[in-house]
């Protein structure tokens, strides 16, 4: 017998699966036709996405912990893995010839920072149990992206395991934060704090910004 908590996880992140087509990147790195300075672009812009999410997941933890400890759970847990993400991001962004002066001198693409700006509006505003719901559709999209292009960055760029650690680790299913995620869920409906609607407007707006990202990344020499 399935709970409602995990059927909601399950039917908002079917409901807000993206259009393969909403995502015009991927699939160029999947073939191996994106160059690598496009790869180049897309450390620089993460860059900035990993630790904004990161201290925006922290700010959440901070928020939730007193009414909504279980979704403080799920956030720590998030904060920890961008932390741990932060520090992989940097060896692959070394294998794409970014150094220190190339990521000082970047000036980061709107397209492709709406949607830390975004997180960090649902970190100030949004109910915790809501920006649970909401993100957990989006990591599913983000976690195949990763995946594709792990996969692709071994097959087409003869990139080493630790240079795609910063993808394997997102592509990875993790049980742990899945089962936080359904605990913070219940808590939410079990106490009135989750709004169904409002969450998948949240979703929405996090796919269509993560489509945003990879728009933007495409558009770059």
């Amino acid at each position: 017998m399935t709970h409602p908590a995990r059927d909601l996880l399950q039917t908002t992140t079917a409901d807000l699966a993206p259009n393969p087509r909403s995502n015009p990147l991927v699939p160029r790195i999947a073939d191996g036709t994106a160059p690598r300075s496009t790869l180049a672009a897309l450390a620089l812009e993460q860059s900035w996405v990993i630790p904004a999410d990161r201290r925006a997941f922290e700010y959440l933890a901070e928020r939730s912990l007193v009414r909504d400890p279980e979704a403080a759970a799920f956030f720590r847990t998030l904060a920890e893995g961008e932390a741990l993400a932060e520090e992989q991001l940097s060896t692959f962004a070394q294998a794409c010839g970014v150094d220190e002066t190339r990521t000082a001198e970047h000036e980061p693409l709107p397209g492709c920072q709406a949607y830390p700006a975004y997180v960090a509006w649902l970190a100030l505003n949004a109910s915790p149990a809501d920006v649970v719901l909401a993100l957990t559709a989006n990591f599913s999209a983000w976690g195949g992206y990763c995946a594709t292009i792990a996969r692709a960055l071994r097959t087409h760029y003869g990139f080493t395991d630790e240079v795609c650690a910063f993808f394997d680790f997102f592509a990875e299913p993790s049980p742990e934060l899945e089962s936080q995620a359904t605990a913070a869920v219940r808590a939410g409906l079990d106490a009135g704090r989750l709004d169904e609607r409002r969450a998948y407007r949240y979703g929405r707006l996090l796919q269509t910004y993560e489509a945003m990202f990879w728009n933007a990344l495409s558009e770059t020499p």
